[in-house]
């Protein structure tokens, strides 16, 4: 397999298995989050569990995160049967083979693509995609550094009977704001040193445009539409006129005006427009 560095280079890589799963022992996806992330509690908390201080939290009566996990084969088979493709090394556990310290168990790999396949439920409420992906972005690039994958899928389920499929790429900015982070966490686990939030914010998830959305439910949405449909024909008329008022200004002329409308000419020759009222004329004045 290869891997692309933050350099852009490539790089041959291998998966190593591991059979032990202790935590303490290695910094997984789930961890990876905590490190790239705000909360210096949470940070704190994981610190004190890698080194055995404190025993891992117990998410046994954590309703959504029984719920993900409940779900997870049937996001998996949901996943499947809409796209066709097939998911494979469930559950693999793997560790990277340089920074042993990386390692990552998979919800699985997508077999025609070498994809990272995540599955997770979210709860319905301010629910968006880019939001879904930023807040496990930190765990998909982990897990794609791990095992070399150019991608990764991010399958979800919501609270409101809806399934999402959120491709995310490989990310070697973010990935080496990642590794860098890591490693002062691993140093602060191995010497005892408490940690401190890492302070770089990661950058934005960049999401693949390849959805069709009905907007009919938006009542913004109609209200713009319906201005935007109201005023694309004066729109037009209206460049149309600027278009031709400036190839009747003068060329020697600084200033023009007439009927309402006085034309600028700045010093580097670009000509602006803006309406001017209309004086009454004194007939005796003529």
């Amino acid at each position: 397999m290869a891997t692309i560095q933050a350099n852009g280079a490539e790089a041959p890589r291998s998966v190593i298995k591991f059979t032990h799963h202790d935590r303490r022992a290695f910094i997984g996806g789930s961890d990876a989050r905590i490190i790239m992330g705000d909360d210096q509690d949470r940070l704190v908390r994981l610190w004190r569990e890698k080194r055995g201080e404190l025993a891992p939290e117990d998410f046994s009566r954590n309703l959504i995160v029984q719920l993900g996990v409940t779900t997870e084969n049937l996001n998996r088979n949901w996943y499947q049967g809409c796209t066709g493709q097939t998911v494979t090394d469930v559950q693999k556990r793997v560790r990277h083979p340089v920074h042993t310290w990386m390692a990552a168990t998979l919800d699985g790999i997508v077999e025609q693509t070498g994809a990272v396949f995540e599955a997770k439920f979210m709860l319905p409420w301010a629910f968006s995609e880019e939001a879904a992906a930023g807040k496990h972005m930190a765990q998909l690039q982990h897990n794609m550094w791990v095992i070399a994958a150019r991608s990764a899928v991010l399958s979800v389920i919501t609270g409101g009977g809806k399934w999402i499929e959120i491709t995310v790429h490989a990310d070697p900015l973010y990935q080496h704001l990642l590794l860098t982070a890591e490693k002062k966490f691993w140093r602060c686990v191995q010497s005892g040193e408490q940690p401190a939030l890492f302070g770089s914010e990661a950058p934005r998830p960049r999401l693949a445009a390849v959805k069709v959305v009905d907007m009919t439910a938006s009542t913004l949405w109609a209200e713009y539409a319906a201005s935007y449909l109201h005023t694309r024909v004066a729109h037009g008329d209206h460049e149309r006129a600027k278009s031709e008022l400036k190839k009747l200004v003068p060329e020697d002329a600084k200033e023009a005006f007439g009927y309402g409308v006085r034309a600028k000419r700045a010093k580097s020759g670009a000509i602006s427009f803006d309406p001017l009222e209309m004086e009454s004329v004194d007939a005796s004045g003529q």
